[in-house]
């Protein structure tokens, strides 16, 4: 990373480019801008982003060449440098260094708005612990895009980000999730989405009620809405799936929490047939409870039984 900040183009104006017209970026306070970049569609670019991208002395990203792709767009020659996970123990002081030494700096993400799901939370810390001053310039996001297409109650929500890759971890997750009294809202391979979607409705309850949004704000947008039963069958039978995906799932409908009693009861009885790890699965989709918790309390009962 260079130690002087970014000057302009060849006049040493700073700038950029809108409609065909050439509009200049005024000065930037000295602080850390976290600028929402599109997740898609290069259009739904903010006026304010384009300013702060044009004019901040320095520009991290998480990978340059995608970033580059939307700053040729709009005719911005800010050199971006690169600030990701690989390299944040290294970059992330020097990024620091700047904004104490009076510059700004920006951070966009490969897609939507930093700090959601990505490592500028880390630099965040860094400049937050170092005094300095933090400004988020809002815009698209990706949650937020599959939230409100999703048709789905959008009062309280809960991003969680990526689940686990191993089924046993993800239904675990999963289960932590089960009486959240919440829309839910996961990123997701379209490798693993039927997977997850079968894990879902196995967990949450098969008659829930979800939205698969693949490709927000791109040419090939899609929202399939159903219960996590259709869509599990839908994936199962077509897993050649691409694109990127939000999964959103709706909050429980079942509003009574069951008897302590009436649990082991069900636990019980499901033991005497299957597993207790596939016991606790089927009390945990039965019940909205978590499956660790019926897991271990079935654990517990199979050891009282012995004493």
């Amino acid at each position: 990373m260079q130690e002087e900040p970014h000057k302009g183009g060849a006049s040493g104006v700073r700038s950029y480019r809108l409609h065909g017209v050439t509009v200049p970026a005024r000065p930037l306070e000295a602080a850390l801008y976290l600028v929402a970049t599109p997740i898609g569609n290069l259009g739904d670019i903010t006026l304010r982003a384009l300013e702060t991208l044009a004019g901040a002395d320095v520009l991290a990203c998480e990978d340059t060449r995608v970033s580059r792709v939307l700053l040729d767009r709009y005719g911005i020659p800010t050199r971006p440098y690169a600030y990701h996970e690989h390299n944040a123990d290294e970059v992330g002081p020097k990024l620091v260094a700047a904004l104490e030494q009076g510059k700004s700096v920006a951070l966009v993400s490969d897609a939507g708005t930093p700090l959601v799901s990505d490592p500028g939370y880390r630099l965040g810390q860094l400049a937050l612990s170092a005094g300095c001053k933090v400004v988020p310039i809002p815009g698209p996001s990706a949650p937020l895009a599959a939230l409100v297409g999703s048709g789905l109650p959008s009062d309280a929500f809960l991003f969680a980000g990526f689940l686990p890759v191993k089924d046993k971890a993800r239904r675990d997750r999963l289960g932590e999730f089960a009486r959240v009294d919440a829309t839910l809202i996961f990123f997701e391979s379209p490798h693993r989405i039927a997977a997850t979607l079968a894990a879902a409705a196995e967990v949450l309850g098969d008659q829930r009620q979800a939205a698969v949004c693949r490709e927000l704000t791109k040419t090939f947008e899609e929202f399939r809405r159903g219960s996590l039963a259709a869509l599990a069958a839908h994936y199962a039978a077509n897993p050649q799936v691409k694109g990127e995906i939000v999964l959103v799932v709706g909050p429980p409908t079942e509003p009574a929490v069951p008897e302590i009693a009436d649990v082991d009861a069900l636990l019980a009885a499901l033991a005497r047939e299957m597993p207790a790890g596939k016991a606790a699965t089927e009390a945990a989709r039965q019940t909205g409870l978590p499956r660790r918790d019926l897991y271990q309390r079935l654990i517990a009962m199979k050891a009282g039984d012995g004493d």
